[in-house]
């Protein structure tokens, strides 16, 4: 039996089992030496040092966490980044006005002056992870078992000396983070940037082309990527945004092949992937396929109805809503694709089949310990459910629907804190603090959407929240507007100063007694309140007791399968920290009679293209360079390579990570996955599981040929290597 330690460090004996064909797996960096060999024979012609080291530059240095939720990477000497378009598509949206419509038209900067910055948007390197289990599993001794709160304070204590020790003396920040439901630990250093620029978008028709249509489906032909700028103070050290800053000069920078892709050549993702799942019970699959997934895209579609046709309506309700529209629909087809794909590959049955065999071998192995821990699970499940159900509709009905409800939320200090505010002297500040957010929130506010948004999905909420769960405040439907919930809504709007900024700035700095009386009466701010209260005090305290106790039996259970199966490879979840996956450019046959190939080009694009329409209009530009075939040296036999797929595990945060060549050199930028793939977050097949990545040389291409931004491209080292073999791409008919 491997050891604990081995276990959590994914020894090479275990990894050797993985079979050549699988794909599956998100590599912690400082394991890559265990599988080096395995990489190597699928083609990869460097060593794990080369990949990530924390003695010399390697790959990992050119590898950023963007924004907090996607990957960019290090593609000039002056600091140049690289990510995609709907990661960059808030700072685009917020520079956006009707006057200068960076959505609609692009945006490249020829200069550096004309650079835009983005407040609050950062860009994060790795400097080193180190294993630090053993220090943080010693600090759990002698604690009671099973006391979630307790443990996690005693976690918190040690990795704040651990995180406080490791940057002792240097610029840095450190945190220490659980993987495998907290069987292990890693330490990790980073190095953070808070000045990031804008320098270029393709338009929306081009970064977004094919948009909710094509979204998740293959083959894709839009070119999801965005470029900024990390600046740093005169010393090359973060500093706050500021006119004197300087270009970042990079330990690392990704050469751009433009070599192109062949079906079968290595191909490798280094990035952010935001969350997987794997593990789950069979339970916690149930729950997900056949009441949360289900319920969420309920509620999406509602609200989808109402934006996106408010959107078609108006520029100005487009630009307003875009990056809103962007955050709600990704998910909700992403889980459309998530629960016909669990279906299909019969998750639960398959789950279930693995809970038996893991109860036959403790039994084997006399671990009454581990028999205990799926029943204890089915139990939990069984309490759960409906406290989950109530948490996921209310963060559909409160952070992805009717804004009125999470921006009165705002308010909450000032009126129930407000003697304490007025003793303090600090009423002031807060009133300033208030006044400075309304411009930005009222730029991109309708009020009648926002209406219609809450009239689609209040009688959904109210169908399916479980009795006790309801916000009291529901009650006024039935009892004072004989059930009429359009009515309720209407009076609503009609009657909040939160939905009117002339209102609402006036009361603000009017009285405070006045401010008092009106905010406490008003109908949006006594609706957000009674959301609000009725999840904090009836339904999260209970979610999160049973919560914490799934937890405990999970750690259990991830823990005891691995020491009953110690010759299995193990990987741990995705959580938002830097990984590597590897596996091959490579199209697949997801159904009967479906064949996807590999590759798509911009006849593709010409294919689908529709004048006017929201989704598949393109500018002239493009179609006349497709028209000249004016492709310059990015082209190949004729034809434009947009955008190829891979057989890498990914998943969300994985979004602007590069796709590399066997040599460490820029591909391709991933953006999404196959409609067949949105469940590998649960099971990956490696079968039908592809990511979609931009081919890099249509970047190239876009950059130089459509926006003539060419002086970027001097900043880049563009690799070209004699004598390969260039990709022939399908010709479309």
């Amino acid at each position: 039996m491997c050891s604990y330690r081995r276990i959590a460090l994914f020894s090479s004996i275990c990894l050797l089992q993985i079979p050549l064909h699988a794909h599956e797996g998100m590599w912690l960096p400082t394991v890559l030496k265990s599988i080096e060999g395995d990489m190597q024979a699928f083609g990869l012609k460097l060593t794990a040092e080369d990949i990530y080291s924390i003695n010399h530059s390697s790959i990992k240095d050119a590898i950023v966490l963007f924004g907090g939720g996607c990957t960019a990477e290090v593609i000039g000497k002056d600091g140049l980044i690289l990510t995609n378009h709907h990661c960059g598509f808030s700072s685009i949206q917020e520079h956006s006005s009707m006057e200068h419509d960076y959505l609609k038209d692009g945006f490249w900067a020829m200069d550096r002056a004309a650079e835009k910055m983005n407040p609050g948007l950062s860009a994060t390197f790795v400097i080193r992870m180190e294993d630090v289990t053993e220090q943080v599993l010693a600090a759990l001794t002698g604690l009671e078992p099973g006391i979630e709160s307790k443990r996690r304070e005693a976690v918190g204590t040690i990795a704040e000396v651990l995180a406080k020790q490791a940057v002792e003396g240097t610029h840095y920040q450190a945190a220490v983070r659980p993987f495998n439901y907290g069987n292990s630990y890693f330490l990790i250093v980073t190095e953070t940037f808070r000045d990031v620029r804008l320098v270029g978008a393709p338009p929306s028709s081009i970064g977004k082309f094919g948009g909710d249509t094509d979204n998740w489906m293959w083959p894709r032909h839009n070119a999801d990527f965005s470029l900024f700028r990390i600046y740093a103070g005169t010393d090359n050290k973060p500093a706050e945004p500021a006119s004197t800053n300087v270009p970042f000069a990079p330990r690392h920078v990704l050469p751009v092949s433009t070599d192109g892709v062949q079906e079968g050549d290595f191909a490798m993702i280094f990035g952010f992937p935001g969350s997987t799942q794997r593990y789950l019970s069979s339970y916690a699959v149930d729950y997900v396929m056949n009441t949360s997934d289900p319920l969420r895209i309920r509620m999406r579609a509602a609200s989808l109805g109402v934006i996106d046709a408010a959107m078609r309506s108006s520029d100005r309700t487009r630009i307003q809503y875009a990056d809103k529209q962007s955050s709600i629909s990704n998910a909700y087809k992403k889980w459309i694709g998530e629960v016909r794909g669990l279906k299909e590959m019969r998750t639960v049955e398959k789950k279930r089949e693995e809970e038996a065999a893991f109860n036959d071998l403790a039994r084997m192995r006399n671990r009454e310990d581990l028999l205990k821990v799926l029943p204890e699970l089915e139990t939990l499940y069984a309490q759960y459910v409906p406290y989950a159900t109530a948490r996921d509709l209310w963060v559909e009905m409160v952070y992805y629907g009717p804004e009125v409800l999470r921006f009165a939320d705002g308010y909450r200090s000032l009126v129930e804190d407000e003697a304490q505010l007025t003793k303090d002297n600090k009423r002031s500040e807060a009133i300033e603090g208030r006044l400075a957010t309304l411009t930005g929130y009222f730029k991109d506010y309708d009020v009648e959407v926002d209406k219609r948004v809450f009239k689609a999905l209040l009688p959904i909420y109210r169908a399916n929240v479980p009795e006790a769960f309801r916000p009291e405040v529901l009650k006024e439907i039935d009892v004072k507007y004989k059930g009429n919930a359009d009515a309720w809504v209407d009076a609503l709007y009609e009657k909040s100063v939160l939905v009117d900024r002339a209102k609402l700035e006036n009361l603000l700095k009017g009285s405070p007694k006045k401010f008092l009386k009106v905010m406490k009466q008003d109908p949006g701010y006594r609706a957000s309140r009674s959301f609000f209260t009725n999840f904090l005090q009836v339904i999260r305290p209970q979610h999160v007791i049973l919560g914490e106790g799934i937890e405990t039996n999970m750690r259990a259970y991830v823990k005891g399968r691995m020491e009953l199966e110690p010759n299995k490879a193990w990987w741990p979840d995705a959580n938002s920290t830097l990984r590597l996956s590897y596996g091959k450019v490579e199209g697949s046959e997801p159904r009967d009679a479906v064949v996807y190939e590999a590759f798509s080009t911009l006849d593709g694009v010409v294919e689908k293209y529709v004048p006017g329409d929201v989704e598949f209009d393109v500018p002239q530009r493009l179609l006349d360079l497709h028209a000249k075939k004016d492709y310059g040296t990015y082209g190949v036999h004729g034809t434009m390579p947009v955008c190829f797929t891979s057989s890498l595990h990914t998943t969300g945060g994985n979004s602007g990570s590069p796709v590399l060549n066997a040599r460490g050199e820029l591909i391709g930028l991933n953006f999404d996955r196959t409609w067949e793939s949105t469940m590998s977050d649960i099971q990956f097949d490696p079968e039908k599981c592809r990511n979609i990545c931009v081919d890099a040389r249509y970047i190239l291409f876009l950059i130089d040929k459509f926006a003539g931004a060419g002086h970027l491209l001097k900043e880049m080292n563009i690799a070209h290597h004699q004598g390969l073999p260039m990709i022939n791409l399908p010709i479309h008919r």
